[in-house]
Formats: structure tokens, sequence, C-alpha cells
């Protein structure tokens, strides 16, 4: 019997960078990683080569701390090169981009009651702009053939992929389910596309780092 074709999608979360040290709202602001971010980034390097785990392509998100985790990992399981799309650049913070939170608090809180469909911040995405981009990403990489792929992202719109594939909607007031995933995080499923069937591996795993951080 011939094997259904199937992909294997690993969503990996960047490592800590200039900006989470300094709790900013990064948005598409492009915040370097840090040393522990870089530290992160080779522990999970090396955690997948002890693994023999590869993959057939990888693909990034543009911003330098998503691009130099992928850059890392993909060196530590032998791969030469890294693919960039700028569908999967972290939200649009509008002009929350790069303040701090206590900065947000001051000058643009949250308003009493949101829509999906509200922006955030005057200018930037709201959770349904992010939540059409994130499945917008998804379609774009299920266009390719049946392989395994691994794309380094962002919080923000790493937890609208999920919803995507999920079956979630983004609700009022930013309510409704939310993923914790930290920095180089990563989540796998697998997609088998004649029968449109998704299989949760994993999502969140963070054993090559020790703490919440």
């Amino acid at each position: 019997m011939k094997a259904q074709p199937v992909y294997s999608l690993t969503l990996l979360r960047h490592g800590e960078s200039i900006g989470n040290a300094e709790n900013r709202f990064q948005g598409q602001a492009d915040y370097p990683l840090s040393e522990t971010g870089r530290a992160q980034a080779r522990a999970l390097a090396a955690r997948w080569q002890a693994e023999a785990l590869t993959f057939d392509a990888v693909i990034s998100s543009p911003l330098s701390r998503a691009l130099e985790t992928a850059q890392i990992v993909a060196a530590g399981v032998g791969i030469s090169s890294v693919e960039t799309d700028p569908l999967w650049m972290e939200r649009d913070n509008g002009k929350r981009s790069g303040m701090t939170w206590e900065q947000v608090q001051q000058y643009y809180p949250d308003p009493e009651f949101s829509t999906p469909y509200d922006s955030v911040a005057e200018t930037g995405e709201g959770d349904w702009a992010l939540y059409l981009r994130g499945g917008q990403a998804l379609h774009k990489l299920l266009q390719r053939p049946p392989g395994r792929y691994l794309v380094a992202s962002h919080g923000a719109i790493l937890n609208m992929v999920l919803y995507a594939i999920l079956g979630i909607t983004p609700q009022p007031n930013f309510q409704g389910a939310r993923f914790r995933l930290g920095n180089t995080s990563f989540s796998t499923f697998y997609y088998y596309p004649l029968a449109h069937r998704w299989r949760v591996e994993v999502i969140g795993d963070r054993a090559h780092w020790p703490g919440n951080e």
C-alpha cells in the first residue's frame, strides 16, 4: 500500500531578544537576540542534533531575533540555508511598537471593550487581521510538497497559526484560548492532506531550557 503524504510542521518561537529582556512590546521592531537567546537556540540545536532530527526546509520571519534563532538551529542540525517570509513576522503593534509595558499603560492602554476587528494602538493589527495573516502563512506552507518543515517565528502570530490549525477563532477583549509559548519553545503538528486531518504532537515544548523564561 502506498504511504499517504504527510506534512510535519514544527513551529518555533525565537530565543530571548533584547526587547524581551527589556519588557518591550516589540511587534515588528527589529530587536536582536540577547546572549541568553543565543544560548537557548544553541541548547535546542544540541537537543535536536542528539535526537538526529532534521528538516527538508527551514523558514523564518525576516526579523533578526527569529532569523538568527533559525540560523543557529539550522546549522546545528546540518542545514545550510534558511528562507525568509514576511508572512511569519510578528504582529504589527502599531504605535505601541518598541514601548515598555509602563509606556503602553500610559499612552495606549487596552480599551474597556474591543472586538477582534479593531486595530491595535491605532495603526496595528487586531486579532482578526493577525488571524487572517496566520492562516495565509499556514496555507502558503501547505502549498509546498509534503515534507518536514521548521518555521521560526513569534509568539502572537504563532498563536494565531495554532488557532487556524485547531479551529479556534479570535474573541472580543482578547479573551479565549492563549498558548503560552516561551522563548525557543516549539510546537509540532502532522497534517494528512488526503484526509484533511491534523495530529497534535506537542505544543510549547521547552525541555532543553530550564525555568519558565
